[in-house]
């Protein structure tokens, strides 16, 4: 067994819970790394940290607690590596230092120091001279110096295991996702002609749902029917048919011609596409009559089809991950594999996996880095609507986002509340787990937006924007769709997941104005593009909530007071912390309102707000005064 060194190195973050697998950043994301550093006895360490060939000095920050910040450079796997030393000089400047001030005798402490720096005297003139003082028993030259000596020399100098970090593009931190059905606006050509709509309201991503051929067996009508009509276009997520399986395009939906072109169009416009990845087939893909081993037999013989009771989705059979043949497993989980290499040879770089949760953890432990090892810019979504254990450990093992809990907190307040959840997100998880905030799917209509005004529709959007690096809509929210399919149900009523719903895009009073403000807001503002700064402040009325963000350098702040009630006005007297924030306590301060344009000159930590939902729901205040730490 390993023996523990002179120099305990404890706790490195960032890392994952097990710390088998690497924690995350981003390309020039500003990454605090942190350890508990000590040793016997009284002599003062120092410690510095490798990252991707930048090596930085770790500060102690009091009760053996050190750390410091890095910015990787590159994509990729890294390895941060910590070590720490006894600093030879600080420990005996620090003790001549102490009995001299108890008047004690030091001349045994300046012989010391004689031969401290003559080991160091290689021609250095502060040494020189430092060392030519303490013969003449001069000791303060001495003491203001530091000794350029290489760590490594040290005989307790001490490097920890390496903690690994994944380093992705910036996109997979931060982004507007913008969700759609190419099929309800005529096909893939067709879309195209509504990127330069979805690019002006500010979104960077657009996100189809599968875009493959949908199967006739037990296909489903509107409303999630077992009796469709003739012309009922069926479930996306129903993937395969005649024409092909998941390397296919629906005939419906056009060519990869086509394809191209809808990519093209949103390259030209700033933007990226992102497309389903979902394990699942219809009774007619083609891997069922070609590998019907590779699913789910029951005891009469026939492939069970998948249910999540009491739903029941006779139009799709789940995959079988672990067949009892060996041979069997490879060659599905390389066939899955396949189709990744193939839509990223297409141009897509950016994948939101459906149901990540129902496939093997092992099946993902496998699968991400065998397309990282090619392609390190791929961006893997999580749709892992599960239980926290299962979300975590997806986000451990790799993917680079995952949708999270953001659509049913409502509250302020409480275990289940936005704070608690947020403190949490923010937290240790930070280091491997990113949030993307979602306020509606097309499976999910939930909370306050279920026949909720057009003020639910407002406030959701902003808590999700300002809260999250990562936010996104799926179409129809801007027009404030809000039937719900039952009392019970939260998916939508007359759900496009099965239908070809009818739309005026261009009806006055829809969220656009809003959508496309809040979005500009994000992009100028550094401090909203991470999510670790996040800080809540308090406020008298629950119904307010108040948080704020600094960005990497310090020098954006950004303060967010957002009522969480679409129904009634509400005032509150807010408790900042001013500390938190940068500012003095006795001077006023400009808090400029980037939604409205106006600017509030506030006093104090202790400012009064009201809150309309038929005014404004929200402040998303931008604090130019404010200077916090670093």
């Amino acid at each position: 067994m390993d023996v523990i060194g002179r120099i305990v190195i404890d706790d490195i973050r960032p890392r994952t819970p097990t710390g088998r697998y690497p924690a995350k950043a981003v390309v020039g994301e500003r990454i605090t790394i942190s350890a508990a550093i000590f040793k016997d006895g009284h002599d003062v360490l120092a410690a510095r940290v490798c990252v991707g060939g930048e090596t930085v000095p770790l500060t102690n920050r009091g009760n053996d607690e050190w750390d410091g910040a890095v910015r990787p450079l590159r994509m990729g796997l890294h390895e941060i590596v910590v070590q720490a030393w006894t600093d030879r000089h600080a420990t005996w400047a620090r003790k001549i230092e102490t009995k001299r001030a108890a008047g004690q005798d030091i001349d045994v402490e300046i012989a010391e120091g004689v031969l401290l720096f003559e080991a160091e005297d290689g021609g250095d003139p502060a040494v020189h001279n430092a060392l030519t003082a303490l013969k003449q028993g001069i000791v303060t030259p001495a003491l203001t110096i530091t000794l350029p000596g290489p760590p490594e020399s040290t005989p307790d100098f001490t490097t920890a295991d390496p903690v690994l970090l994944w380093v992705d593009r910036e996109r997979a931190l931060l982004g507007a996702w913008y969700e759609l059905f190419p099929r309800s606006y005529g096909g893939l050509r067709q879309t195209a002609e509504r990127v330069p709509a979805v690019a002006g309201m500010g979104f960077d991503v657009l996100y189809l749902p599968p875009i493959h051929p949908i199967g006739r067996t037990y296909r489903k009508g509107k409303n999630n029917s077992t009796n469709p009509a003739a012309d009922d276009p069926g479930s996306p997520w129903a993937i395969g048919n005649s024409e092909g399986g998941h390397t296919s395009i629906d005939r419906g939906l056009g060519t990869f011609e086509d394809f191209s072109f809808l990519l093209a169009s949103l390259q030209e416009h700033g933007m990226e596409v992102a497309l389903d990845y979902a394990l699942q087939c219809s009774p007619d893909h083609p891997w069922v009559r070609e590998h019907p081993e590779w699913f789910h037999h029951r005891p009469d013989g026939t492939i069970a089809y998948a249910e999540n009771p009491p739903k029941k989705y006779q139009d799709i059979y789940p995959l079988n991950f672990w067949p009892d043949d060996d041979a069997d497993r490879e060659a599905l989980w390389q066939a899955c594999k396949d189709i990744f290499d193939f839509w990223i040879a297409k141009g897509v770089t950016i994948f939101r996996v459906d149901n990540p949760h129902t496939k093997p953890v092992a099946f993902w432990e496998w699968m991400i880095p065998a397309v990282r090892d090619d392609h390190p810019e791929v961006v893997f979504l999580a749709e892992a609507f599960t239980y926290p254990k299962m979300m975590a450990k997806l986000a451990e093992i790799g993917f680079s986002q995952s949708y999270t809990y953001f659509t049913w907190r409502t509250e302020q307040y409480g275990p289940e509340g936005l704070r608690a959840y947020l403190e949490e997100l923010a937290g240790p998880k930070a280091d491997y787990m990113r949030p993307a905030f979602w306020p509606n799917t097309p499976d999910i209509l939930s909370g306050p937006l279920r026949d909720g005004p057009p003020a639910a529709f407002t406030l959701r959007m902003i808590l999700a924007a300002t809260m999250a690096p990562t936010w996104g809509m799926y179409s129809g929210y801007e027009l404030f769709e809000n039937a719900p399919a039952s009392a019970d149900n939260e998916e939508y009523l007359n759900s496009e997941k099965y239908e070809i719903p009818d739309r005026d895009w261009d009806r006055p009073g829809t969220l656009v104005p809003l959508v496309t403000t809040v979005n500009g807001i994000r992009r100028r503002h550094p401090a909203l593009h991470r999510l670790r700064t996040i800080r809540f402040h308090h406020s008298d009325n629950p119904q307010i909530i108040v948080y704020s963000k600094v960005s990497d350098d310090g020098d954006d702040v950004m303060l967010m007071v957002v009522s969480l009630d679409p129904y009634h006005r509400q005032e509150a007297t807010l408790g900042l912390d001013l500390g938190a924030l940068g500012l003095p306590w006795d001077r006023a301060f400009a808090a400029a309102d980037q939604l409205s344009g106006e600017t509030y000159t506030w006093t104090g930590p202790n400012p009064y707000v009201k809150l309309e939902p038929w005014d404004r729901v929200a402040h998303i205040l931008h604090i130019p005064e404010a200077a916090p730490w670093r």
